[in-house]
């Protein structure tokens, strides 16, 4: 019973994304259709007279009414086409399968760093009330929200790059002399693994260390106050006394039943900052020179490029789902009572 109500709360969980999906594709279509500019004009260039731009106007189906331009790209949506980017002349499809591992390979990386600073972090300045433990968590957090992305990412730049000479040059994914490794998923730390290409590896991985510790410093603060906030509260609560006063182990009450009824909401941060992260770390790629899917955006969002907005945003909008779904089927598994419910 308890595992067919988990898959019946996924099912509803699935049913209620589809609304929002619509909603992301109306509003998307909308609001690139404001975008100041005139793209065929943009794509013409600035010699062009009116017989060219308007040439280049029904090519791309600008001509057309909007009710016609959102019914042509709904039935082109259901059939997996997104759209051919006129700034590249690529399908949309491509340039997302290119792009997005890079800036998922960046997040996950950036996100482990914070995860294995945040939470032990968080656990000491809840169980040491006031020690230097929880000012060094106060002073993270303040700092971890307090500084831009940008300004974390040339500050490292300098110091291990320009100064010390510790880090590989700010240029992409690789070093100009590494080649990159057979696609496989994507992401060039796994695929030089899989092609036992040890030395690409830790090519790719020293270029992921100052990126993924940019986006590891601004993703720290959230999870460690709430890591923090969290077990304040569980550890003051009836059932942590009483397995206290059973004669329990401090390490077991404050593993087993303290800090894991304290991730519940840690865990909701998480996916809250993971999507937060994936969408806006288009900073941190523009500082980094780093192929990924927001600055692909940004220079799309310049051009008037309506496919390649569409394609980021209903990308980005179809991972938040996924990622809050993964919440709630993780939600079923460290509280059982969730599955429990008729």
């Amino acid at each position: 019973m308890a595992t067919r109500s988990r898959l019946g709360l996924v099912a509803r969980r699935l049913a209620g994304a589809i609304p929002s999906i619509i909603g992301v594709v109306v509003v998307t279509f909308v609001l690139t259709r404001a975008l100041p500019g005139d793209p065929a004009a943009y794509f013409a260039g600035a010699a062009a007279d009116a017989e060219s731009i308007e040439a280049v106007r029904h090519q791309l189906g600008l001509d057309r009414s909007l009710p016609e331009q959102f019914v042509g790209y709904v039935v082109a949506l259901a059939q997996g086409d997104l759209g051919t980017s006129v700034s590249s002349g690529r399908p949309v499809t491509i340039e997302l399968a290119e792009r997005l591992p890079a800036s998922i390979e960046l997040t996950g990386l950036g996100l482990l760093f914070a995860l294995m600073v945040a939470i032990p972090l968080g656990v000491l300045a809840a169980t040491r009330p006031n020690s230097w433990v929880d000012h060094l968590c106060r002073v993270v957090v303040t700092a971890g929200v307090s500084l831009p992305t940008f300004f974390s990412g040339l500050f490292l730049v300098y110091v291990f790059y320009y100064l010390l000479g510790w880090a590989p040059s700010p240029l992409g994914r690789l070093d100009f002399i590494y080649l990159p490794p057979p696609q496989v998923t994507g992401f060039y730390t796994v695929d030089a693994l899989l092609a036992g290409d040890t030395e690409t590896f830790f090519a790719a991985l020293r270029q992921l260390v100052l990126p993924a510790l940019t986006l590891g410093l601004f993703a720290l603060a959230p999870i460690a106050r709430m890591t923090r906030g969290s077990m304040i509260q569980v550890l003051s609560g009836d059932f942590v006394r009483t397995a206290r006063a059973m004669g329990l182990r401090r390490r077991t009450v404050l593993i087993t039943y303290a800090l894991r009824n304290a991730l519940l909401p840690v865990i909701t941060t998480l996916g809250m900052v993971f999507s937060f992260l994936l969408g806006s770390n288009v900073l941190v790629e523009k500082v980094f020179s780093w192929p990924g899917v927001g600055s692909w955006a940004i220079e799309g969002l310049i051009a008037s490029d309506y496919a390649a907005v569409q394609g980021f945003v209903l990308t980005m909008a179809m991972l938040f789902i996924a990622v809050n779904l993964a919440i709630d089927v993780l939600y079923t598994l460290i509280d059982p009572r969730l599955g429990m419910d008729g």
